[in-house]
């Protein structure tokens, strides 16, 4: 919460005007619960504490609650400029959501489509046999549509044989086919 300066430009205007009363009625507030406490503390049965309660110390909270509720608003200058701020970030926003939906959706770079790109496979999304790719520090293959190779420059083609022999796992996101086992005595 930002409270109004005292001196300065901090209580000018219509702001300052709205900090003022905000003060000036937290102060009344204030002195109305002391002076509804000071009466109940004096009365021993709770009948006759009513009346200060009623007449001091319950205004006196709506006081303390109306003075913090006009010192926390804030002045019409600073929403503007909250809202200035805002449109600026929602720009920003906008622009990096625009360059990463083009990134997306280029295809790898390079002479030949890579692992996510079309060669020409008719059975799919590049379900084909022999259709896989890796990432050279990683432990699983992956089809070429794989979220997680997609857009990667570094994705390598890879044979079914190539997996088994590298020791690589499917990918459990897009499953692709299991290498072929091992022959016997090979």
């Amino acid at each position: 919460m930002k409270l109004p300066r005292f001196g300065g430009r901090g209580l000018r205007g219509p702001a300052g005007l709205r900090g003022r009363a905000g003060l000036l009625a937290g102060a009344a507030g204030a002195l109305l619960c002391v002076l509804g406490w000071y009466g109940v503390s004096g009365e021993r049965y709770a009948e006759r504490q009513l009346p200060y309660l009623a007449s001091a110390t319950i205004p006196g909270a709506a006081l303390i609650v109306a003075g913090a509720v006009l010192l926390a608003r804030p002045d019409e200058e600073e929403a503007r400029e909250r809202a200035a701020g805002d449109e600026e970030t929602r720009r920003q926003l906008r622009l990096l959501y625009e360059l990463l939906v083009e990134e997306a959706g280029r295809t790898a770079p390079g002479d030949a489509p890579g692992p996510g790109g079309d060669s020409g496979d008719t059975q799919g999304e590049g379900t084909g046999p022999g259709r896989l790719c890796y990432l050279p520090n990683g432990r699983t293959y992956h089809r070429p549509g794989c979220l997680l190779v997609e857009g990667r420059g570094d994705a390598l083609p890879l044979t079914p044989a190539a997996a088994r022999d590298r020791g690589l796992r499917p990918c459990p996101l897009c499953s692709p086919a299991a290498p072929p086992p091992t022959a016997p005595g090979a």
